[in-house]
């Protein structure tokens, strides 16, 4: 590698360290089934990273939907915290997120769209990497329309 190219991309020399890991456990659940009104509480942490490589971590409860026509993602709950606004960010110390979960949208699994509910963690470094970890989770007990026997209306 020439010295021009580490000088336009001096990230390259990072290629070969390891890449953050996040991880994102739920409080207190086997199951990760949650009804309209709980709370959804957790944390989450980083490996392999030191705490002046952290720039930013956001924190988000979000639903999307995957299907025919156009995909719609919607924001439940949203935190961030950035090392240039003065937060103290310490990768060995667990993050916390907590929030009541809303009515709808419900989870489901139709045949011609799907909504998922997840907790993602989004990691920006001071080296312009970002890393990402979604853990999903279920909103209602709506069941796979796919399982449901046809009904005769006849």
């Amino acid at each position: 590698m020439s010295i021009l190219s580490k000088i336009i991309n001096p990230s390259t020399e990072r290629t070969n360290s390891v890449s953050p890991r996040i991880v994102i456990t739920l409080d207190g659940r086997g199951s990760r089934l949650y009804h309209s009104g709980e709370t959804l509480a957790g944390s989450y942490w980083f490996d392999f990273v030191g705490g002046d490589d952290i720039q930013a971590v956001e924190c988000s409860i979000l639903w999307h939907t995957v299907g025919k026509g156009s995909e719609d993602m919607g924001v439940h709950a949203f935190w961030r915290h950035a090392a240039d606004a003065g937060d103290w960010i310490d990768p060995r110390r667990p993050g916390r997120f907590r929030t009541v979960l809303p009515q709808s949208p419900l989870s489901y699994s139709g045949i011609l769209i799907k909504i998922y509910w997840s907790v993602r963690v989004r990691l920006f470094l001071s080296d312009g990497r970002e890393t990402v970890e979604d853990l999903a989770f279920r909103l209602g007990n709506l069941p796979d329309v796919r399982t449901l026997k046809p009904v005769d209306l006849t």
